[in-house]
């Protein structure tokens, strides 16, 4: 599940999928309704990849909660009414996440998250996290090979960091050299 390119723009419903870049700004796309938007630095926005639910023992990165739920709900939408009482959404979420942490996390935190998953899941982008460790252990052997293939550069020193590129006069010593004439 890639949930780098969805977040969550502060002020506004929903989860925005980026599209492009712009010179001062993301260009996002809402999964809701489908309307691109420009979000600036200005705005607070967190890529969903970045958030994690505070439990009490450690953080649960976003997406391993999302698979839980996924898991419990058996692929389907959510059971449980997104407008039921806040102690009905934390009866419940405690069978996802059992040692979540109470004190920290609210029950308009799950009311979102709850939202956050059946609006990732209409546009099917719900699937199973890979261990991040699983991963590193298949690139290593690989990248360790590159490196024993690829020869060894001499490393430069500064004479020849100085003699490979000349250096181009500045505006300021340009204006210097044409008041000495």
């Amino acid at each position: 599940m890639d949930l780098s390119k969805i977040m969550s723009i502060s002020g506004k419903s929903g989860l925005f999928k980026i599209v492009s870049q712009s010179r001062g700004s993301i260009i996002v796309e809402s999964l809701a309704d489908g309307k691109k938007m420009p979000v600036f630095a200005t705005h607070r926005s967190s890529v969903l990849e970045d958030i994690s639910m505070f439990t009490n023992t450690e953080d649960v990165p976003l997406k391993e909660v999302l698979w839980s739920i996924y898991q419990k709900e058996g692929g389907k939408a959510l059971s449980i009414d997104l407008k039921a009482d806040g102690e009905q959404l934390k009866e419940y979420f405690e069978t996802i996440l059992p040692d979540y942490d109470q004190e920290r996390v609210y029950a308009s935190d799950i009311r979102k998250l709850f939202a956050w998953y059946n609006l990732l899941l209409e546009h099917d982008l719900i699937s199973e996290p890979i261990a991040e460790e699983n991963e590193e252990e298949k690139t290593a052997p690989g990248e360790t090979e590159a490196k024993e293939e690829a020869p060894e550069e001499a490393p430069k020193t500064e004479a020849s960091k100085k003699a490979a590129s000349p250096k181009t006069p500045s505006k300021k010593e340009k204006k210097e050299d044409n008041t000495d004439q």
